[in-house]
């Protein structure tokens, strides 16, 4: 059986390890890297054909036969559909009948203008001699007058009546739907047998998208990131139907003109995008991503290096340093960088190096540049300090910690 005072020394001294344990500092590190860095904006979209064409019917009837369907290639002139012309080429043969008896009308008013020119010219010469009067000479005069005008009316009426034969053509033309571009027929909206009404409206018998071979994608960008955009600029883009691969396309427009929703601003950029083999298709969703800004070979490192704030221990042991330091002239620990330099230029930031040899952790002032979220461009101030391979510090635990606290905020401005 085991002593009473042996189990309380052991007691005592797992008590004391596990104290010492709880004492020990667990910092966490990431690894400073050197590689590209890219900066870009995200935002959702939709393909669209470059140029979309809806073909309507001008006039009224039912669809008699259908030369295209869905996703049928078209050239430009070629019948796509028919209307059932018999009403129409009724409406023919009626002007036409019509012009025919205009054009009687005219000869006959001609005629009656001859005859009554002819009785004025052979009233004006028997008026010397006195067999006829002048108030018979005046009557004549006003017959000739009304002859006349007589014809006026009837070469309008003929002309009324060729206009009319020419618009019933013009609609029976009309019956024999042709596409108006080169192209493929994306939607189709009317069957055989259908009467489409061309009353007030044109009704769309299809849609045509015009050379899929070049594509846009139409974007819905935030007002707050627009600012970053430039025609010419780059941005790559995926599809569901295609989750592995990346599109590549170029900004060709900015519009000006805003769209809300529920106090949301949008702005649309157009994004071209060659599609030679077609396999973006009209209305695909796009998630779009341009790249504002690049940075190749420099170094960086996960932003959660930049948030850190190391606890007080740390910096009442770095402020000691700086002012030892700037006792003797030299420049202060950790690099030139300074409190109201952070508040000036809110680039630089400060960061923790974790030293090779195992000891305390110091204080870096860097410039940050490029970043796309996670990962972010960094520049020492002072040359030396920071280099690839070297550990910053994203987290620290323990004794430390326990002393000063913990937080994955960013550090307020103060001296390095």
């Amino acid at each position: 059986m085991r002593h009473p005072l042996l189990s309380l020394l052991i007691l005592l001294g797992l008590a004391g390890c596990g104290q010492e344990a709880s004492d020990k500092t667990q910092i966490s590190a990431v690894v400073v890297e050197r590689g590209d860095v890219a900066a870009a904006v995200t935002a959702g979209g939709t393909l669209q054909a470059l140029v979309t064409v809806q073909v309507g019917s001008q006039v009224s009837g039912r669809i008699a036969s259908l030369e295209a369907d869905y996703n049928s290639i078209v050239k430009k002139g070629q019948v796509v559909a028919r209307i059932d012309p018999q009403q129409l080429q009724a409406a023919v043969r009626r002007t036409e009948a019509n012009v025919a008896a205009a054009t009687g009308n005219v000869a006959k008013s001609k005629a009656t203008l001859a005859d009554a020119e002819r009785q004025l010219r052979r009233a004006r010469e028997l008026l010397p001699q006195g067999y006829v009067s002048q108030a018979e000479i005046d009557s004549l005069a006003t017959a000739v007058e009304q002859a006349q005008a007589e014809v006026a009316a009837q070469q309008g009426a003929l002309a009324q009546a060729r206009a009319a034969y020419s618009e019933a053509q013009v609609n029976l033309d009309y019956t024999v739907i042709r596409s108006p571009t080169d192209g493929m027929v994306v939607t189709r909206s009317v069957d055989v047998g259908q009467t489409v009404a061309a009353s007030l409206q044109a009704p769309v018998l299809f849609t045509i998208a015009q050379d899929l071979k070049k594509m846009q994608v139409h974007t819905s960008v935030a007002e707050s990131d627009v600012g970053q955009l430039k025609e010419g600029m780059a941005a790559e883009f995926s599809v569901d139907a295609y989750p592995a691969r990346k599109f590549q396309g170029r900004v060709s427009q900015v519009r000006v003109s805003p769209t809300t929703v529920q106090n949301v601003v949008t702005y649309d950029a157009v994004v071209d995008v060659e599609n030679p083999e077609l396999e973006l298709k009209p209305g695909m969703t796009a998630n779009v991503s341009f790249r504002t800004a690049e940075a190749k070979d420099v170094l960086k490192v996960a932003n959660a290096a930049l948030r850190f704030k190391p606890p007080q221990a740390w910096l009442d042991a770095a402020k000691a340093a700086r002012e030892k330091a700037g006792s003797g002239g030299g420049p202060a620990a950790g690099g030139n960088g300074n409190g109201s330099e952070r508040q000036r230029d809110p680039t630089i930031k400060r960061v923790w190096k974790k030293p090779a040899d195992g000891s305390d952790p110091v204080p870096v002032p860097v410039r940050v540049g490029v970043t796309d979220g996670a990962v972010s461009q960094i520049t020492p101030l002072r040359e030396g300090t920071l280099a690839e391979g070297d550990q910053l510090v994203t987290g620290v635990s323990g004794g430390a910690a326990a002393a000063g606290g913990k937080s994955s905020g960013m550090a307020p401005p103060g001296p390095f």
